[in-house]
This record gives C-alpha cells, structure tokens and sequence, in this order.
C-alpha cells in the first residue's frame, strides 16, 4: 500500500511530537525529528513522512497531502491523543477507504481504550513497532501480524500477541537518507543544538529504571540494545557526505554513555570523520572518558539532573547522588564541555524546600542552559501508578498534562505542595538560574561572539520571555 507516515496538525508550538520526549509547547520554539516515524519509513518502500507541525501544514493541506495514500500511519502520545483522534476521523470523512493506524507509547500500553476512542482508528501497534508498519503496508492478513490490535468487521477488537523485542539494531536501515528525502532541515531547531542538526539513535531501551521515564517503560524496554560501531559510524559518514549543510549531529539514545569502551569507540571514530557531536548522558560518567569524548568532537551532552535533593532522586529509581553529579558537572567544565542540565519539580517527596534546594542546586552545577518540566505521570511508567495509588492525580483521574495552548500542566499535586504551587515554582526556577549577573553575562558573551548567535540568542529571548508571561498567567 502507498504508505504515509505521519504528525499530524496540531496546537501552534507543538514540538513536533514523534521524536520528543515531552510533546508540549516549548519554552524556546523546538522541533525534534521525528525519527520514530522516519525508522519505519526507511522500511517501507514508496512512503513519505509528513511532519505537519514542523512544516506548518493546516488541517485542509495535510488532508489534501494525505487523500493521495491508501494507508496512513499517525505518531501519537497522550498530550495529543485527542486532537490525533479528531484527525483520524477526518481523514476518514475525507476518503473513507484509507486504511489508518496509529504508533506511540499511548497507544502501545492503552490499544483497547485508544482503539474505542474512535471508529476512525482501524489498528495501532503495540511495542516497537517498525516492522509491524511494513508487515501492514505489504498487505499482510492483520491475523498474522505480531505486535497488533485492530478492529474486527463487528467492531469487536483483536490484539495479536506480542512481537518480540528487537535483538539485531543493524537490521534497521538509515534514518537520515529519510530525512533529507522528505524533511525539510532548517525547520529542526533546538535551543542548545547548532543549527541546522540531525538526530539519530545509536540504540534502543535504558538500563536505569528512573519511574517517569515514559520510553523505556513503555516501547524500548531496560536492556540497552546497540548498533554497531560501524554501523552508526557509516551513518555519520553518510550524513556527513550528503547533508554538508548539517552542523552538529546529535545522539539521542536514553542514555548513550552507558558503555563506556563502546562510546569511546565510537568517539574515536567520530573524530576522525572529522563532525561536531552532543547526546544525552548520565551525570556518572568518568572524567577520562569525558576527555577521549571531548578530544574527539563532542560539543555538548544532555543531561537529566532532576532534582537537587538525594531522597528524591533515591525515590525515582534515578541510580544517581548529587555528589556525583557534582563532581561530573567539574569535570564537564574542566574539559570545556557545554552541559544543557534538565530537572523536574512535583517529584515524589517534593516539597517547598525541595524546590528551593534543587534550585540552589541548578545554581551552583551552572549548566550552559537549563530545561525545567514538571512531573508527568504518563500511563504505562511507574509513576503514573503511584500517583494513581496515592491519589496524587484529579478525582477523576483524568491526565491532563497539556493545556488547550500546550502549555504543560502541574498533573500531580499533594496534601502538602498544591498542583498551583508545583507549577508556578517552574516560572521561579527559571527566573532565579537566568536573571542572575553572571548568567546573563555569560550569555551576552556568546551572543558577542558572533552575528549569528546574537539574532538566535535574541529570537530566543522574545520566545522565553513570551512563555514566561503565558505560564504566569
């Protein structure tokens, strides 16, 4: 079947949803690439991946796009899981005949209740989820198909068994000759990434067990499963030869400095391809790697600090002391490794001080630039569970995580700190770690150093102060 894998059009910020970690409206204008859909693409023959939000695509243009398709695969998540229904259902008003699907966490651990969302939606895929799409698209018997629940002829609902995780990470092909066949590159921007960027995965699934993380509990899984070395190395060469334009890849697995020897390997191989590169890491890893990292065209790394408090990072299964975040944070600036720190307030254990402290705390590690969200009890993680158990979630049990603007929501709230409370401390932090003397100056700095980075830096400035004023009001 001719396939489209899709975003569909949503709220006006929406940070392009399949390949972020939290869909919502940005504190600085962001898009991340949507490789969750670009991965089955590279599979499917003849398909396109359309990024409606990112390309700024209208309800009536991305119909018209999509009219031209027999199947139509949608990327949804829990924030956006009503407008994707809303959507799904147009399309069908539009052509009745296409086939459309669904693919995400919210689907993957929900497919009965997403299912009964919406007569529009004929199947979603459960679990990782690539070669599921193909098997669809070839025309397989849905009966056959691993990894599937979908809509009977009398409306009832079937959900196939499982499908097994995948072991071989080299069987999956390129992303990026996706992205540079449908995507348009300058539309993906991140704050602390140059620009333009590309984005691609080395692995799947974490071994950390942190209670909020919504990936590893809901679609890859705690056994980090890796391409490679070779393999990632070929797909950087590839990008560096057919994407010149690109300034900076970024490695975005859960935790890319899990093993050691591997990143070296890997950061040693990157440096002879001669790129700039950042990933996300963990505040653990050892000084000498660090340097072979750093020696070899690393940038910057990610890194989830959370909190400033040891008890609660001990209650969210985090793996990591404050001390040793500390002392990571010294050797990151030794090295002259730029650090994008992000924390979240409204954790189990929070508590006014806590808040006060975590952002003493953000002070005094001083990442380059920060990312503050409030805790998001997603289905399917263990955090969810425990705000259900507990009572931390509305009467109802409603997950709100999103306003109607995109905003992010204080979902979880206590006997002790209110949801208002939780959610007015994110306008505090971030207040109290920019608008300090030094901050600023570091920042004017930057923006002296070049024409570019002063209209990026300046842009930026008008989004943050604009989300600023819309969280407080």
């Amino acid at each position: 079947m001719k396939t489209l894998f899709l975003q569909a059009p949503s709220f006006d910020g929406f940070d392009g949803g399949a390949g972020s970690r939290y869909q919502a409206k940005r504190e600085i204008r962001s898009f991340w690439y949507p490789t969750w859909l670009a991965q089955p693409a590279a599979l499917v023959p003849g398909s396109r991946v359309l990024d409606a939000p990112a390309d700024g695509l209208t309800v009536d243009a991305t119909l018209r796009i999509a009219e031209a398709y027999d199947l139509v695969i949608i990327h949804t998540s829990t924030p956006s899981f009503p407008s994707d229904a809303l959507f799904a259902e147009k399309l069908k008003e539009h052509k009745p005949s296409l086939l459309i699907g669904m693919v995400g966490a919210k689907v993957a651990v929900d497919p009965l209740n997403s299912l009964l969302a919406s007569d529009a939606i004929d199947f979603v895929c459960r679990e990782e989820f690539d070669f599921t799409c193909l098997e669809v698209s070839e025309g397989k018997p849905f009966a056959q198909i691993k990894g599937l629940s979908y809509r009977l002829a009398d409306g009832s609902i079937e959900h196939n068994e499982a499908r097994p995780i995948l072991e071989d990470m080299d069987a999956l092909p390129f992303v990026a000759p996706v992205y540079k066949r449908d995507l348009k590159i300058d539309n993906y921007f991140i704050g602390y990434l140059s620009h333009p960027y590309v984005s691609i995965y080395t692995g799947r699934g974490c071994r950390s067990r942190c209670t909020f993380c919504l990936w590893p509990q809901t679609v890859g899984g705690h056994r980090y499963r890796t391409r490679s070395v070779e393999n990632v190395l070929e797909e950087v060469k590839w990008i560096r030869d057919n994407m010149p334009e690109v300034k900076e890849i970024m490695f975005d697995d859960d935790t890319f400095t899990d093993f050691k020897p591997r990143v070296e390997e890997i950061a040693r191989g990157l440096g002879k391809l001669g790129v700039t590169w950042s990933c996300n890491a963990k505040a653990n890893v050892p000084y000498s790697t660090l340097k072979i990292m750093k020696e070899n065209g690393l940038r910057l790394l990610l890194v989830g600090y959370e909190s400033g408090d040891d008890q609660i990072l001990l209650n969210i299964k985090k793996g990591l002391r404050t001390d040793m975040a500390r002392r990571f944070s010294v050797d990151c600036r030794k090295l002259g490794i730029k650090v994008h720190g992000t924390f979240i307030l409204g954790l189990p254990g929070e508590t006014r001080e806590t808040i006060e402290n975590t952002i003493r705390y953000a002070k005094e590690i001083n990442p380059h630039t920060i990312q503050v969200s409030l805790a998001a009890p997603y289905p399917g993680t263990t955090l969810y569970k425990q705000a259900v158990d507990n009572g931390w979630l509305e009467e109802n049990k409603v997950i709100n995580l999103v306003s109607a603007e995109g905003v992010q929501l204080a979902a979880i709230g206590y006997p002790h700190l209110s949801r208002e409370e939780i959610y007015h401390g994110l306008e505090r932090f971030y207040k109290q770690f920019y608008f300090r003397p030094s901050k600023i100056w570091e920042i004017v700095r930057e923006m002296l150093m070049s024409w570019e980075m002063m209209k990026r830096r300046l842009r930026e400035g008008v989004e943050f102060f604009r989300f600023l004023r819309t969280h407080e009001a």
